[in-house]
């Protein structure tokens, strides 16, 4: 099955901040996600190069626009590579093929009858790249703004194209009505079909002040405004317009992954330009809240602006990643500190996560032979709290599905506080000298939900899962493709070479050795055989590999703590 997913392209002028960092993670653990539940994946992000604050920011700094897009373009994707993100294609706006797809897509608007040329006059944001009404802006301090966006506003006349937004009012209401998940979380949707409801105004979609940008066919008096250029980036990687066969695998995109602030430009400005192309519609679009620093909005100028990579260096890249979901609701805004970050840490991941993997591969390295355990008869208490992990990944498909990444992480935890009540409650340090057998199946049942719970957490934290699966002795198989980080997309300098099979390895290849599978043991080995999917053909770390148990007699390393708490320098 394949599944396309985008981010937003980032506008490269200025520094990358955590709120980027917050899109590109969250895609990057969907793309993860699915590849290890045996999907193909395609996986789009990039940056968004034209339009007039590119030029303004080059023009102070004494550069060509491309020479500015250049530079930070790259530390972007850099940045991305830094936060583990594993996408298949960088696109850039100022790539060749996107001119192409961009112009292309122009002239089915046109034969459409939907471009029409006309003069524009009006309240013009740079900033947000955006046109404001009189009842849109309001003046502050002598300076006129825009009521939304709270940015700086001129008024602006111009010979300006346009594009007839207003012809799609009710196909677009009717969109919204009759698929509901087309926009999420459900608080957007209602948001973006009151705003359409009240009315729509056509659309100025070129601009003739400047020239950095794509260049409008048969009229290069003018570029294209930045969101039909922009917009374009999702169906350009895809293969619109010349390679059909590639178009046909991909597109509709499954997902775009965007920001809240600009929900309005996917949701009612993108669905009508490919309405009127005859191009099929992306399947969802769904906008995350913003991160505040200590309840404060980031900015330049109150100097609380966070470099993700900081974090990374300051807490490591899979607890800044696991912070993300675990903290804050995805789709929803959300405040961090740094004592907020140390807290999820210590006690989400270095207790409940670490030390349950610690405590029980320690008995077992001493009291087992270093060897997973033979279970015995299996209690009541245990068949429940197997069911209970076992039960996880459908219920992590669902909110994976609605981008609810708070509540997968969360159902993944409520197993792992189940499995330490567990643990407390059999006293399999009592056992070693009461009950032997029992405690060899305490253990077992323990590890056993460890290992469930590091596969299904692997998107999330790659890195540190992939330890705790070391340390149980699961081999690493082709699964890796989906776990740890990975090479990804190669830099060809513009941009438009993708990589070849970054989910090659997505769910199903063949392991060396068979797993241990009983019907009493995995009572859905029946059910993953009927999919044609055998013990010794899961890959170990695939999400089909959950019902294939851990196999008794397996050698395991001597345990490493893998989430050591965090304990703050002094000097």
């Amino acid at each position: 099955m394949g599944y396309y997913l985008t981010t937003a392209i980032a506008y490269p002028n200025g520094a990358i901040h955590i709120g980027h960092a917050y899109e590109y993670i969250a895609a990057d653990t969907i793309a993860r996600f699915k590849r290890l539940d045996n999907h193909e994946v395609f996986f789009c992000t990039g940056t968004d190069e034209h339009g007039l604050k590119m030029l303004q920011a080059a023009n102070k700094l004494g550069i060509t626009p491309k020479e500015l897009a250049d530079d930070n373009a790259k530390n972007f994707r850099d940045t991305q590579l830094a936060l583990g993100s594993t996408f298949d294609r960088f696109i850039r706006t100022t790539d060749e093929d996107h001119y192409a797809a961009s112009q292309a897509i122009w002239r089915k608007l046109e034969e459409a009858g939907d471009i029409y040329l006309d003069t524009y006059s009006g309240w013009y944001s740079v900033r947000d790249e955006a046109f404001y009404t009189d009842d849109e802006t309001e003046v502050v301090d002598g300076v006129r703004l825009s009521k939304e966006t709270r940015t700086e506003v001129t008024w602006t006349e111009e010979e300006s194209y346009f594009f007839r937004l207003s012809k799609y009012q009710d196909k677009l209401l009717e969109l919204y009505k009759n698929h509901p998940e087309f926009i999420g979380p459900d608080s957007r949707r209602n948001e973006i079909a009151s705003f359409v409801a009240s009315g729509l105004k056509d659309l100025s979609v070129s601009r003739t002040t400047f020239d950095w940008g794509v260049p409008v066919p048969g009229n290069e008096k003018h570029v294209m405004y930045v969101w039909i250029d922009a917009l374009t980036n999702y169906i350009t990687a895809a293969g619109y317009p010349d390679d059909e066969e590639k178009f046909a695998k991909w597109w509709p995109a499954d997902v775009h992954i965007i920001g809240k602030d600009i929900i309005r430009f996917h949701s009612v400005y993108w669905p009508a330009f490919l309405m009127s192309a005859g191009i099929e519609l992306p399947k969802r679009v769904h906008a995350h809240g913003f991160l505040f620093n200590s309840g404060e909005k980031m900015s330049k100028s109150v100097g609380n602006v966070v470099d993700p990579l900081d974090l990374v260096d300051a807490f490591g890249l899979d607890t800044l990643r696991f912070f993300l979901f675990r903290e804050f609701s995805y789709g929803h805004d959300g405040s961090y500190t740094k004592d907020s970050i140390i807290t999820r840490k210590n006690s989400d991941l270095a207790n409940e996560y670490g030390n349950l993997a610690q405590r029980s591969l320690s008995m077992i390295q001493k009291n087992c032979d270093a060897q997973v355990p033979q279970p015995g008869e299996l209690t009541e208490a245990d068949e429940k709290l197997l069911a209970l992990a076992r039960a996880v990944p459908d219920t992590a498909r669902r909110h994976v599905d609605t981008q609810a990444l708070h509540l997968y992480v969360e159902a993944c935890w409520k197993v792992l506080s189940e499995a330490n009540r567990y643990f407390s409650a059999q006293e399999p340090w009592k056992l070693k000298k009461t009950d032997p057998d029992r405690m060899a199946t305490v253990l077992w049942v323990t590890i056993e939900v460890v290992r469930i719970i590091s596969i299904l957490i692997q998107p999330v934290m790659p890195d540190s899962a992939g330890k705790i699966l070391d340390l149980l002795g699961v081999p690493e198989g082709s699964g890796e493709a989906g776990a740890k980080v990975l090479p990804t997309a190669v830099d060809s300098g513009s941009g438009a070479e993708a990589m070849g099979a970054v989910s090659a390895g997505a769910g199903i290849g063949v392991a060396a050795g068979a797993a241990y599978a009983s019907a009493a043991l995995a009572p859905n080995v029946a059910e993953a055989a009927a999919d044609g999917i055998a013990a010794a053909e899961a890959d170990h770390r695939s999400f089909a590999a959950v019902g294939f148990p851990l196999e008794p007699g397996t050698p395991l390393p001597k345990p490493e703590p893998v989430f050591p708490k965090f304990v703050e320098e002094t000097e």
